[in-house]
């Protein structure tokens, strides 16, 4: 087990690293949920497949499996082709959303890790949340920072997930009011407070307050969907030119805000446009084989999806991003290998994963080198 910390990371001299800083590894959790997931999962089990091999050319990758699951994935997995060894580890999960129950690594100037583990409620607990129950999801980050023998702060009664969050690094954080103000996270907090926390948790200066996020994003628009930074102060941004589509006045916003933003080393914010797909609609077939139940947010088909690019994943050297059989896959590709010119830009179809309801961020997890 992890050894539970009384303090804070800031008190401790901690702080999250960007995503770009060396990695150990990548923790991820395989999908099984056949109310989440089409066709018993099976689908969904072959796209994290790809996102694993396409990782596992870069740095290792370890895998989160239930027992059920266990064999199927360890047979599955050894047929990727990964490069890197991928570990899997049996960790009872409600659902394959790594990024969101993991914990948030922090780091210090010594070469120590450590782990927070945030109150996980589902997106949104009894008010809005995408299934019930959610206590084995709760249990993941302390799970794998036991697995590492790491260090755990708990903020128990504080919900965030960690796609709700980017920081670059040095003492800057965006996120979006529309998730981290909602009334189904923390409601008893106020703005003020919440920035307190995590100031306290991450080792950040100063929040960027995005309005919105994604379009119908079921996560309450999580900023990992919308932006992110590309380096101390740039950000790249979800983009449409179309002011009919009900994305553009999200964006629009986003970028009007973030011009007229300075980071917390005083430097104004550069904004890179990256397009979106055109708009993804499920269809019924897609939908058809997802088990109805009472424990999930039924899938609706012809509901536009959250697609998004911003939805990529840095790994050592690696930037995987999902892919929509659409004509701006390649813009935006394109687009963020000149924004990443050290990292290789590795592209893996999106939509199996999308589906469910979020992308290869929404899946991935990264353990800072230590």
């Amino acid at each position: 087990m992890s050894r539970l910390l009384p303090t804070t990371p800031k008190h401790d001299g901690f702080s999250m690293p960007a995503e770009w800083a060396a990695h150990k590894q990548t923790w991820m959790v395989w999908p099984e949920r056949t109310d989440s997931w089409r066709m018993g999962a099976k689908p969904a089990q072959q796209a994290f497949c790809a996102v694993i091999a396409a990782i596992a050319r870069f740095e290792p990758v370890t895998v989160g499996v239930s027992a059920a699951q266990y064999a199927n994935a360890e047979a599955q997995l050894s047929k990727a082709g990964a490069l890197y060894p991928v570990r899997v580890v049996e960790i009872s999960n409600n659902d394959a959303w790594c990024r969101d129950t993991g914990p948030t690594f922090v780091t210090n100037g010594k070469g120590e890790v450590r782990g927070i583990d945030w109150t996980f409620n589902a997106w949104g607990g009894l008010n809005g949340g995408l299934y019930f129950p959610w206590q084995f999801d709760d249990q993941v980050a302390s799970k794998i920072l036991g697995i590492e023998h790491l260090p755990r702060y708990r903020t128990e009664g504080f919900v965030l997930e960690g796609g709700a969050i980017h920081v670059d690094g040095e003492g800057t954080l965006l996120t979006t009011e529309e998730c981290l103000l909602n009334t189904n996270r923390n409601p008893h907090l106020s703005r003020e407070q919440i920035e307190e926390i995590l100031t306290q948790y991450l080792g950040i200066s100063k929040v960027l307050w995005l309005k919105e996020g994604i379009f119908n994003d079921e996560t309450d628009g999580h900023v990992d969907n919308m932006a992110c930074f590309v380096k101390p102060g740039e950000v790249v941004l979800a983009w449409t030119d179309d002011q009919n589509d009900p994305q553009y006045a999200r964006s629009k916003a986003a970028l009007d805000y973030l011009e007229a933003s300075m980071d917390a080393k005083g430097r104004k914010i550069k904004v890179h446009k990256l397009p979106l797909p055109k708009p993804i609609i499920a269809n019924a077939d897609e939908y058809a084989t997802v088990d109805a139940t009472l424990s999930a947010i039924p899938r609706e088909a012809n509901a536009r999806l959250a697609g998004s690019y911003i939805n990529f994943y840095l790994c050592n050297g690696g930037l995987v991003m999902p892919t929509f059989d659409d004509p701006n896959d390649k813009v935006a590709a394109e687009i963020l290998q000149q924004l990443y010119p050290d990292h290789q830009v590795v592209t893996v179809p999106g939509r199996e994963i999308l589906l469910g309801g979020g992308n290869i961020h929404c899946i991935t997890q990264q353990q800072p080198a230590g």
